[in-house]
C-alpha cells in the first residue's frame, strides 16, 4: 500500500493543497490503492525524513518520493503497466509547461481570492504560522490581501482564456481523455473548493464544466471532499 503525505486543515478530511491533489488524482488514474497521512503546517518536521519540509510526499516501501512532479516521474517509471499519465515524451512536456503557467499565471490569483477562508479552516496550532508567513509574504494583513477578491476574479478568469479555449474543442486538458496535465489545473480549483465558499468560477463558464467533470472522475472521488459549511 502506498502512503501519501497530505496537506490536512483542522478537520482532517479537509485535503486543499494543489500540489497534493495533482497526486491524488495521479494515484487514481493508475489504479494505485493508497492511505494518506494528514499533515499540518506545524508538522513541518515530520517529512524531514523525505529531505522534504513540505508535502506531497509518496511513500511506496523503501522509496520515498516528496514533490508531486517528481511523484508523477516515480509512478511513470515504476508502474509503467498502468495507463500513463504522459502520453509520450511529448506529452510529458506538454505537463511542464502547463505547470509553468498554472504556477505563474494562474495559481498566484488564487490565495487572493481564499487566503482568509483558508486560514478559518486551520488547525489552531497552524493559523498563527499561516498568518505570519503569508503577510511576511504578501506584505500586508490577508484582509487587505482579499479585500478586492470580487475583481481578482475577473482578473482570474481572464488569466483561464487559453484554457478556456482548449476546452472548448476538447473534453480535458489533454484531449479526449484526462492526463497528468489536467490534474495539474485541477488542483488549483479543489484548493480553493475545499476551503472556502467563494465561487472563483461562474457556473455558466467552461472551465467549471470541466472542472464538474474532473470532480466525476474515479467514482467522484475529489467531488466527495466538500465545501465548508
Amino acid at each position: 500500500m502506498l502512503v501519501l503525505y497530505d496537506l490536512a486543515a483542522a478537520d482532517p478530511d479537509v485535503r486543499f493543497s494543489p500540489y497534493c491533489w495533482r497526486v491524488h488524482m495521479a494515484l487514481l488514474h493508475k489504479g494505485l490503492p493508497f492511505e494518506t497521512i494528514p499533515w499540518r503546517f506545524s508538522d513541518r518536521g515530520a517529512a524531514e525524513f523525505s529531505g522534504a519540509t513540505r508535502v506531497p510526499v509518496l511513500i511506496d516501501g523503501d522509496s520515498v518520493v516528496p514533490d508531486s512532479w517528481r511523484i508523477a516521474e516515480y509512478l511513470e517509471e515504476h508502474y509503467a503497466d498502468r495507463l500513463p499519465l504522459f502520453k509520450d515524451e511529448a506529452g510529458k512536456q506538454h505537463a511542464r509547461f502547463v505547470a509553468h503557467w498554472i504556477e505563474s499565471t494562474v495559481h498566484p490569483l488564487v490565495p487572493k481570492m481564499i487566503a482568509l477562508d483558508v486560514l478559518e479552516q486551520l488547525d489552531e496550532t497552524d493559523k498563527e504560522y499561516f498568518r505570519a508567513s503569508r503577510e511576511r509574504r504578501y506584505g500586508v494583513t490577508l484582509e487587505e490581501y482579499v479585500a478586492d477578491r470580487d475583481h481578482t476574479r475577473e482578473v482570474f478568469s481572464e488569466a483561464l482564456a487559453p484554457l478556456r479555449r482548449v476546452l472548448a474543442e476538447q473534453p480535458f486538458v489533454c484531449g479526449a481523455a484526462p492526463a497528468f496535465a489536467d490534474y495539474i489545473v485541477f488542483g488549483i480549483f479543489q484548493w480553493a473548493r475545499c476551503t472556502s465558499r467563494f465561487q472563483i468560477l461562474r457556473q455558466e463558464d467552461g472551465v467549471a464544466t470541466w472542472r464538474d467533470r474532473m470532480l466525476g472522475l474515479f467514482g467522484g472521488y475529489a467531488g466527495r471532499f466538500s465545501t465548508p459549511p
